[in-house]
């Protein structure tokens, strides 16, 4: 079952945007914005993947433009939103549409966005826009997770043994920094494994580049809140 929460006031006025919709321009202007940031580094190539309602509207709501927007690093207020398509050129970003049936249990704006970055990176990403241009993020690099991208969040891919998630809630508590939540996800007894955690504070590049040196630790994303 797809993401569901508890109406706020910006789900019925609406975020400062450029529009028409919240939830199919601003919401996807901000998948695009979350997704960049999560990538790192500046996208030279997305692949993008619409499902339903995001799929049948796309033109229509400017959902297409948004999300590449996004990837640009545009806010969701960002006037230049309707010409993101001539600016991704200028910016040697190349990006391509299909349609995609993600299945029943995503939401109907949902988007898979396959990302290479210019320093070589990759990311895949699945994320929904749920309203008020709040997202939903369901999938990372082909494992589930969640979490909103409101928060300074942490994921940590790596093998899953003990003691991994002691070593990373130990930095935390010694850093002085809050756990809003946390969530541990895997594929198997002993296999892949993927971390999420979301903070009240910022962590530092440096604590995050100690994390990415540990043993088991196959990769390090974090999203940051410091510049939205």
């Amino acid at each position: 079952m797809w993401y569901t929460k508890h109406m706020v006031l910006t789900d019925i006025i609406g975020p400062v945007m450029v529009g028409p919709s919240s939830s199919h321009t601003a919401g996807a202007a901000r998948i695009g914005k979350v997704a960049y940031k999560l990538l790192g580094e500046a996208v030279v190539c997305a692949e993008i993947f619409l499902h339903g309602s995001f799929a049948s509207t796309a033109r229509g709501h400017g959902t297409d433009r948004a999300l590449v927007a996004g990837l640009l690093g545009m806010r969701v207020d960002d006037p230049r939103i309707p010409d993101s398509f001539a600016i991704a050129k200028e910016r040697g970003l190349s990006f391509s549409f299909h349609t995609i049936d993600l299945g029943a249990e995503h939401h109907p704006n949902s988007v898979k966005l396959c990302l290479r970055g210019e320093n070589g990176k990759e990311l895949s990403v699945i994320a929904s826009s749920v309203g008020g241009a709040r997202i939903h993020v369901t999938e990372l690099d082909h494992l589930a997770v969640s979490f909103s991208g409101d928060l300074p969040t942490l994921v940590i891919h790596h093998i899953d043994q003990p003691g991994k998630i002691a070593e990373v809630a130990t930095l935390l508590e010694r850093k002085n920094i809050n756990v809003a939540s946390m969530r541990l996800y895997r594929a198997s007894r002993g296999g892949n494994a993927v971390m999420v955690f979301e903070c009240d504070q910022e962590i530092s590049k440096e604590d995050i580049s100690w994390l990415a040196e540990q043993e088991a630790t196959v990769r390090v994303i974090y999203l940051s809140q410091a510049r939205k």
